[in-house]
């Protein structure tokens, strides 16, 4: 097959069947990393960068800024290459080594914000320093991935749709909470077209997305320091919540046991279908999002002293061995 650009590269029906992980269920895993940015975020960037053009946002000369954990920027950075934008992404240290090596490969600009926020997270941090470049230059345009609906818009369109398309009957689907773009474009086409599904909301230990107490975090791509205004919790279903360490233990039993590396928003979410195995009744289907692939986190999640440094041993073990769920990690939204 030939494509015209790298913006086409999106493999939308790519599903993997996963049995094994909870007995008796159908779980399909949507793979998401197969594309030229590397994760679900290229259709994020697409739709971002597509919309402010159709509103005459950013125009040919126009220059772009994002604030990005990694997977948009990479995203970003690739879609304004081809478009011929110059690309500022503001990231943190959390982010990886790959993902800004491959922001720079694009061509773009990495700023790294090392000032923590008030919930001990970047994200204000990195809003803030976007604000005061705005102000410096007004020319610059900022997509604000946090609060633009073209976020949701995109993954309404096209994830959402992909999966109803290829699975027709879905009982549970399981979605990583980020930016809640993803989340809120499947919820809202979910509850549209097929209410009957459970839409179960993946966040990580830490995150204030959901109404949780802020933590230290390590891993980029789940989780924020601050609500984002695209999120509307009365959306979901349910939301599960992962510590970082069981996400980092199922990518690797997964790396281990099936020949697939996951980002570790993949290993947070297949925890989360792990987390509630006693509660997915038998022939079920559920499908669970996989955003994106393992190969940049072969200097955290894969390596063993990155690993043991964070979050000791038993981080390292295979997952099942220590990852009981608390009795608190679910937390019932609405029936």
């Amino acid at each position: 097959m030939i494509y015209d650009n790298a913006r086409d590269l999106v493999l939308d029906r790519l599903f993997l069947r996963f049995d094994g992980l909870v007995p008796d269920i159908r779980l399909l895993l949507k793979i998401e990393g197969f594309n030229p940015a590397g994760s679900i975020k290229l259709k994020t960037a697409i739709g971002l960068v597509e919309d402010a053009e159709r509103w005459n946002l950013l125009k040919p000369g126009g220059r772009v800024i994002e604030s990005s954990s990694g997977n948009l920027g990479v995203a970003l950075s690739s879609v304004c290459a081809a478009k011929g934008y110059p690309f500022i992404c503001v990231t943190d240290p959390n982010t990886s080594p790959q993902n800004a090596a491959l922001i720079r490969a694009f061509g773009g600009e990495v700023v790294v914000v090392d000032t923590k926020d008030a919930n001990g997270g970047y994200l204000q941090s990195r809003i803030d320093y976007i604000g005061d470049r705005l102000q410096e230059d007004p020319s610059l345009f900022w997509p604000n991935q946090y609060a633009n609906e073209a976020n949701s818009r995109i993954h309404y369109d096209r994830t959402a749709a992909a999966i109803l398309g290829e699975v027709p009957e879905v009982d549970f689907l399981f979605v990583g909470a980020g930016t809640t773009g993803t989340l809120m474009g499947c919820a809202d086409f979910f509850r549209e077209h097929s209410p009957r599904t459970r839409v179960v909301a993946v966040d990580t230990a830490g995150s204030v997305t959901f109404g949780f107490p802020p933590g230290k975090r390590h891993l980029p791509g789940l989780g924020t320091s601050r609500r984002p205004e695209l999120c509307d919790p009365q959306l979901v279903d349910e939301v599960v919540i992962v510590p970082e360490a069981e996400a980092v233990r199922m990518c690797r039993s997964v790396a281990r046991s099936q020949g697939i590396a996951m980002g570790a928003s993949t290993g947070s979410v297949l925890a989360a279908v792990a987390r509630k195995r006693g509660e997915l009744p038998a022939g079920s289907t559920v499908v669970a999002i996989a955003p994106d692939n393992g190969d940049r986190y072969l200097n955290t999640v894969y390596d063993d002293a990155w690993v043991v440094e964070r979050f000791g041993l038993s981080a390292v073990a295979p997952h099942g061995t220590d990852d009981r769920p608390d009795t608190d990690g679910s937390l019932l939204l609405k029936g």
